[in-house]
């Protein structure tokens, strides 16, 4: 949305520090009406406190916050509460209070009152009148507990999923919204995309979901040093943004070094400092010195040690069936892993995808078939739940289990030196587990896990509460691993640079194993749902006739155009079989590229090659543009003929 529109909410010079930590620094934001905003940055940074100011719930030291005068805000933080006494639908319904209030007002007014028809202008256009069925089908789309459920019965997910249906229920002018797809299963993601796409408010939303991110937002708001830098467009958009921003920043600091350097052999041969000119330029000099660089942003190595070598046979899977409490989660799945693959485990949430990774670490026993690992193989099992990290101990107390070293292949690490490698510096080094944020007690669990090495590496939900820029260390180092990956997330940008395979539970009591990444696997399921719609259609009845005459071809047997249905040709058929392969081979292009300017150190290799770039990312989405087209093309004339 253009800065042209009227301002909802404006945040002028807010200053916040904890103790000497300054989080925000004079920064200055406006959100204007319409505006669809992603808020980015590290783990940290300060942008849940942020967003806590602009609901009110956090008074900065300095600074202002001047809203519209009547704005309604809704905001879902991530500490969010949920009253107990209640049940899930009334704390639903808690969400849209300020419009259940305009109707009881409106409803205890006498009939003849002047302000019926204000309240019912204002009632229709929060679409309050649509609520009940609103709720119902928020709470249907987000797997919400039934309305009668007490939320005391509720576990942590069952509330987020609660509070994120009061908080879009609500229709506010403003919707602030803190990690909005944590717990939420790709379904659900879905549809609350679908819901802002369409929202008529504005909204801004902090998320480590960069598909969400492109999906929903216009502009990006990166959060670094205290400041707010703006850049148009999602999340690619703002990656190919800052590179140029690096790249720019990275010239001007190199021209600056070179000066430094040639009046630094100046000042060292002793020129006589009286004469004004000499006194120009020692002033000159000193002045560009004092001027500070570009920060440098400082990134995780993330540390997989090396693993040992895997046999012939990794893990293979023979009609394997697991069923818990009653219900067959799934069952005839066969599979054999390979060396080098690293696939994905996407479904909805319930549906069985932590038993399969039990099922195949041997932790549970499957109710038919077989999960057999190979004599090599060695399991390396990062589970989702965070209470493995215990409260009181400090973070290398967690980490040491009693020793002090990691095994590096064939060689020790200290363990210093090892977090540090996660950015934990050393005053976090001996800090308490209990005062670490989300994203550091993450990085904390993957360095105390991952540092036991194993050639198969099995991560549960390993994306959530990281950073972005930790997320994309964490896929580089999995994309690097030597071994067998298995991931299971929900976060689909993960999944599309990770994964060479895709688990899918779809239902039915089935696993679909499908080549590729996500992306790749939702498409070609959309493309084989097409032809059943065509063979769903009713058929036209074909005339009677005793005797028909062949249909008439061109050169190479290609049959001619007649205006009806005509069958494929040769060349055709071939260039259908192909079309899969030609399309993943663009698609490995278009993230080969992306994946240079998601680098950090892109602007010192690739600087000079931005524009470049830039037209060959442009010229392979068009290309596979193209590709899609022709391959519909060519499954609407197979299901036709």
């Amino acid at each position: 949305m253009s800065d042209s529109a009227p301002a909802l909410l404006t945040a002028k010079d807010l200053v916040v520090a904890f103790n000497d930590r300054v989080i925000l620094d004079t920064a200055t934001l406006a959100l204007h009406e319409g505006a669809r905003v992603g808020l980015v940055g590290r783990n940290g940074t300060g942008k849940s406190t942020f967003l806590k100011i602009l609901a009110g719930l956090h008074t900065p030291d300095s600074g202002e916050v001047a809203a519209r005068r009547g704005l309604v805000i809704s905001y879902l933080s991530q500490e969010f509460t949920l009253d107990p006494k209640k049940t899930v639908l009334e704390n639903i319904r808690d969400g849209a209070s300020h419009v259940l209030g305009l109707i009881k007002e409106f409803e205890s007014l006498p009939a003849e009152s002047k302000r019926h028809e204000v309240l019912e202008e204002r009632i229709a256009q929060l679409d309050g009148w649509n609520l009940d069925n609103r709720i119902e089908t928020a709470m249907s789309h987000l797997g919400t507990p039934p309305g009668d459920r007490d939320i005391t019965s509720l576990s942590g997910g069952e509330k987020r999923r609660v509070a994120m249906c009061r908080t879009l229920v609500s229709r506010p002018d403003l919707l602030i919204l803190d990690e909005p797809t944590n717990h939420l299963d790709p379904e659900a993601i879905e549809w609350v995309a679908e819901f802002l796409e369409n929202f008529g408010g504005a909204f801004l939303v902090v998320t480590h979901d960069r598909w969400f991110l492109d999906r929903v937002t216009t502009l990006t708001v990166e959060l670094a040093e205290g400041q707010f830098f703006s850049y148009d467009g999602g999340y690619s958009e703002y990656l190919l943004a800052k590179a140029e921003r690096q790249r720019s920043e990275a010239v001007v600091e190199h021209k600056r070094q070179m000066f430094l350097e040639k009046e630094l052999a100046w000042v060292r041969q002793g020129p006589r400092a009286q004469r004004s000119k000499q006194k120009n330029r020692f002033e000159r000099y000193y002045e560009t010195a004092a001027q500070a660089g570009p920060p440098i942003e400082e990134d995780m190595e993330l540390v997989i040690p090396p693993p040992p070598p895997l046999g012939n046979r990794v893990v293979e899977l023979n009609n394997l069936g697991i069923e818990f409490g009653g219900r067959v989660l799934f069952r005839n799945f066969t599979h054999t892993f390979e060396n080098g693959q690293r696939i994905g485990v996407a479904g909805r949430n319930g549906v069985g995808k932590t038993s399969l990774l039990k099922a195949i670490i041997g932790d549970l026993a499957p109710s038919e078939g077989t999960s057999k690992a190979g004599q090599l193989t060695k399991f390396n099992y990062v589970d989702q739940s965070r209470l493995q990290l215990r409260e009181d101990r400090t973070v290398i107390d967690e980490v040491s289990d009693g020793t002090e070293f990691v095994i590096w292949g064939d060689g020790k690490l200290s363990l210093r030196a090892y977090l540090k490698r996660f950015l934990f510096t050393d005053d976090r080094i001996n800090l308490q587990v209990k005062y670490l944020s989300g994203g550091e007690r993450s990085r904390l669990l993957l360095a105390r896990i991952l540092k036991q090495g194993g050639n198969f590496l099995i991560l549960d939900e390993p994306t959530n509460d990281l950073d972005l820029n930790t997320l994309r260390v964490l896929e580089e180092a999995l994309i690097a691993f030597p071994g067998v990956v298995l991931v299971v997330s929900h976060d689909r940008y993960f999944l599309n640079r990770v994964c060479t395979g895709i688990f899918a539970f779809e239902g039915d009591e089935r696993i679909s194993y499908s080549v590729g990444d996500y992306e790749y696997y939702i498409e070609k399921k959309r493309r084989a749902a097409a032809p059943t719609a065509l063979a769903a259609a009713p058929l036209q009845s074909a005339p009677k006739s005793a005797g028909t005459k062949p249909a008439p071809t061109t050169r190479d047997g290609a049959p001619k155009s007649t205006g009806g249905k005509r069958k494929m040709s040769f060349k055709e058929t071939r260039e259908l079989d192909d079309m899969e392969n030609q399309v993943y081979l663009v698609e490995e292009q278009i993230g080969r590229v992306e994946n240079l300017f998601a680098d950090p150190e892109f602007h010192k290799t690739q600087a000079t090659h931005t524009n470049a770039l830039i037209a060959e990312l442009a010229a392979h989405k068009v290309k596979l543009n193209q590709l899609y087209k022709r391959w519909e093309e060519l499954e609407t004339l197979k299901a036709a003929s």
